[in-house]
Parts: structure tokens; C-alpha cells; sequence
């Protein structure tokens, strides 16, 4: 089993941004030096409410010389919000900066905010989602490209800068309902399973995910990750109690934001806490957090397990709290699955 920290770069406004850069700084050191894998952060624009946002490029930029061997992932770029040309060269450049040690995650996204600021209009946001993707392989693999729609113009272009990666870097697709699954199967690497989920949708999502893969005439993925908002403590109570309001705030502005009408109709976020994190949250002792997670493994087969555990307003102490409690206990009982 891999293990990787999926650092936030989401912050409350009254949140000093440069204070929080120093604190993630931290945070990617702490697990550099013990050992973890991989180092993954997310993308959103124009933040709604309390929040504000690093954007994922160049915060993963700034991350990279601290990461050491770890991967490094996109997780995930809005990919049909970017001109596919600016996306393939400016992910070669990471995929370059890494030394050949980048993932290339992205995903469809559900915000009308980010869709309408970029000119995205319902209708075109599948197809411009796949076509980009299948152009953006192009440019990394063929020598000369003829690509023509309302947003791209191109004629006979070869794009000189190639990632490390040869042929390029896996591409993980991040998917929350069924049709999504089964475009993640048939044009991606691997499905990267979201943290919204309850074990119950992830097992009939799992099934879907392996029939799109068959029909696609694809085997199953060598690399399976999910992402997991985790918090470990010494107790089911004490993470609960040091975790719960950050977690419950993250959720709240999920839900504000409209993220679970982009799953399955039983996954409301809309929720009493003790509800919402029943089935779909790991929050306990190492020993605990280790059985709860046990199903992703042993009836999933995820073999690359991205940990969230901080959260916006989390105090940093907090957070180092679970990190290395994580990182002595919980780390090298997953690394040997």
C-alpha cells in the first residue's frame, strides 16, 4: 500500500495565506521524513463564503523541492475550465520539475461559478472534458497535430516540450457518479475514488467501475487510490472531538456548494454529523483508523491510500497531532499490506 498526504490549500479569509504556505511547508517535511509516498492537492476557483484558495499549479510548484523522492499529483485539475495546450505544456513542466514523478489527475468538476467564469457552457462540459483529454495526449505523443474547435485552433503543431514520463504521466480521473465511473474506466489509468462516499456506494460503484472496465476491453488497474479524510488520536472520541468541527465545516460548504447533488441521491451532506461521517469518515486510534480502512483494501483492492487531515481553521498543532500519530503508528502497519 502507498500512502500519501493530500495536503489542503483551501483557507478561512481571516487566515494569513503566507502563514498557511509555511504551515503546509511543515507538513509536507513531517511526512517527507517519515517515509510517506505521495504529496496530492485539489483545485477550485472563485471560493464562495469563508474561503480562499491557493491555485494547485503553483502550489505544487512551491512543494515539489520539499517532497523529496514522493510522488506528486494533481487531485485534481478542473481539466475543461484550460486551454489543452496551456494544460500539456504546463504539466510537463511539473511532470519535469518532479523528475518524472507526477500524476496527472483531473476531473469534470460541478460548480456552476467556475463553469460560467470560464465560459464553459451545460452541454459542452462532457464533451470538451474528453476532448481535451484525448488532445492533450496527442500533443504529448504525436508529432503533428490538427485539432479544430470553437476554443482551439490548430494546424500541424508539434508541442517540443514532452513530459519525463514516457508516455506521459498516469492520468487518474476523479468520479463521483455512475457515468463518470465508467468514463474514468475507459479513458483513464485509474479511477480515483473520492472521499465523499459511503462504503455502501463504493461497493456498487466498484461494480460499475469493473464492467465499464470489461466492456472497455481494459484490465484493472495496476494503481488503485482513494482519497480519505482521516484524523487519527487516542481515541474514537478525542478525534471526533479535536476533528469534528473542521471536518463538519468542510462538508458544510460542500453541500453549500453543491458538491453532493453530484453524487448518488442517498449521499447528502445535509446531515447530523454523527450520521455524516458514519460509513464514510476514519476517525480513531491508529488501531481503530487501520480497521476502518481495512475494507478499502481487502474488498476494494486500493493500493494507494491519499490522507486528508487537516482542514480549513485547523489549528497546525492539530494537525501534527494526527500526522504523527499517523506516521508512527498507522504508516507502517498500512506501507505493508
Amino acid at each position: 500500500m502507498k500512502v500519501g498526504l493530500f495536503v489542503t490549500n483551501q483557507q478561512h479569509l481571516t487566515t494569513d495565506m503566507v502563514s498557511a504556505l509555511g504551515e503546509q511547508i511543515a507538513m509536507v517535511r513531517l511526512v517527507r521524513d517519515k517515509g510517506w509516498d505521495s504529496l496530492f492537492s485539489g483545485q477550485h476557483y472563485l471560493n464562495e463564503g469563508n474561503n480562499q484558495q491557493l491555485q494547485i499549479v503553483p502550489f505544487l510548484a512551491r512543494l515539489i523541492p520539499e517532497a523529496g523522492e514522493m510522488q506528486v499529483g494533481l487531485g485534481i485539475l478542473l481539466l475543461n475550465l484550460h486551454n489543452p495546450v496551456y494544460t500539456a505544456e504546463t504539466v510537463a513542466t511539473l511532470d519535469v520539475l518532479s523528475r518524472g514523478n507526477l500524476v496527472f489527475g483531473v476531473g469534470l468538476g460541478y460548480r456552476d461559478v467556475e463553469f460560467n467564469a470560464f465560459g464553459v457552457h451545460k452541454g459542452q462540459r462532457v464533451k470538451r472534458f474528453e476532448e481535451y483529454l484525448e488532445l492533450i495526449v496527442r500533443l504529448w505523443t504525436e508529432d503533428s497535430v490538427t485539432y479544430h474547435s470553437e476554443t482551439c485552433q490548430l494546424d500541424n503543431v508539434r508541442m517540443n516540450l514532452r513530459p519525463v514520463q514516457k508516455p506521459y504521466p498516469p492520468i487518474w480521473i476523479a468520479a463521483n457518479n455512475d457515468r463518470a465511473i465508467e468514463r474514468a474506466a475507459r479513458m483513464s489509468d485509474a479511477w480515483m475514488i473520492n472521499p465523499h462516499s459511503t462504503l455502501e456506494t463504493i461497493r456498487r460503484h466498484m461494480t460499475i467501475y469493473e464492467n465499464a472496465l470489461t466492456a472497455s476491453g481494459r484490465s484493472r488497474p495496476a494503481e488503485l487510490p482513494v482519497i480519505k479524510e482521516v484524523f487519527c488520536a487516542k481515541d474514537r472520541a478525542t478525534a471526533i472531538e479535536m476533528a469534528g468541527p473542521y471536518l463538519m465545516g468542510k462538508y458544510k460548504d460542500y453541500a453549500k456548494w453543491g458538491q453532493d447533488k453530484a453524487m448518488p441521491e442517498n449521499e447528502t451532506f445535509d446531515q447530523d454529523f454523527d450520521d455524516l461521517i458514519a460509513g464514510r469518515f476514519i476517525l480513531g486510534s491508529p488501531d481503530e483508523c487501520y480497521e476502518q480502512l481495512r475494507p478499502y483494501w481487502e474488498e476494494f483492492g486500493v493500493n494507494h491510500l491519499l490522507i486528508r487531515t487537516h482542514w480549513a481553521g485547523m489549528p497546525l498543532s492539530t494537525a501534527l497531532h494526527s500526522l504523527r500519530m499517523i506516521s508512527n503508528e498507522l504508516l507502517p502497519a498500512l506501507q505493508s499490506v
